[in-house]
């Protein structure tokens, strides 16, 4: 059966115009995912912005109580007597003048987010293009210049995940893998809705969360009971 077909009959389990309970929904998504990998499970947020308007960005960050189920690379851009301590704490790769030198050359980063302490972000002036054209630089929006560098790292690794409105006024996290109990799935899910929630633009008019949906990777959507 080719996966086309696989998604076909996943489609029939769902009712499309349905708003379905939380607990209901996550038991759809895992039982619809029909690829052989531990599938990732998303949800997508349709939020009422006007995304013309900059005022109306939303942005934050969102601690998941159990994690994403995704293993996190992180880099530390730190003062050679901080590179220790940020390596003891989980970071991937921890430096400065070394590390910046690199990406500069190979315009490579092998790494999935970075932090940096104050003192070295005029440093980073010189790959801040590099790293702004793949979502990778230090930003106070999101946490990740820090003065507190272990304590970030250690939450990044645990599952801290940042979020930001795309073009079309959506929100797309992964809250989990299709292996994780409903119950933690649940716990997740609420945790994204209450982060999303607590950086609403003061001048929304109108319903701010207009769509959630969950799906897995390649899977069917589900929309949720707001």
């Amino acid at each position: 059966m080719s996966v086309s077909k696989r998604l076909q009959e996943a489609h029939k389990q769902i009712d499309a115009k349905k708003n379905y309970p939380l607990a209901e929904a996550i038991e759809l998504v895992k039982q619809t995912s029909k690829v052989k990998f531990d599938a990732s499970v998303e949800v997508h947020i349709n939020l009422g912005i006007d995304i013309k308007q900059s005022d109306q960005q939303v942005r934050g960050t969102v601690s998941l109580p159990h994690g994403s189920g995704k293993t996190v690379r992180v880099a530390a851009f730190v003062p050679e007597h901080q590179v220790a301590e940020a390596k003891q704490a989980g970071a991937d790769v921890a430096g400065a003048g070394e590390l910046i030198e690199q990406i500069k050359k190979t315009e490579k980063c092998d790494f999935d987010v970075a932090v940096a302490v104050p003192e070295i972000m005029k440093e980073l002036a010189v790959v801040a293009r590099i790293l702004g054209q793949k979502g990778l630089m230090p930003n106070p929006k999101t946490g990740t210049i820090t003065t507190n560098v272990a304590k970030t790292i250690q939450e990044l690794k645990k599952g801290r995940a940042s979020f930001k409105n795309d073009s079309f006024g959506n929100l797309h996290l992964v809250i989990g893998k299709v292996s994780f109990e409903t119950a933690k799935l649940k716990e997740n899910f609420e945790a994204v809705i209450e982060a999303v929630k607590q950086v609403k633009p003061e001048k929304i008019k109108g319903i701010y969360l207009k769509g959630i949906y969950l799906t897995s990777s390649m899977g069917p959507s589900v929309r949720v009971s707001i």
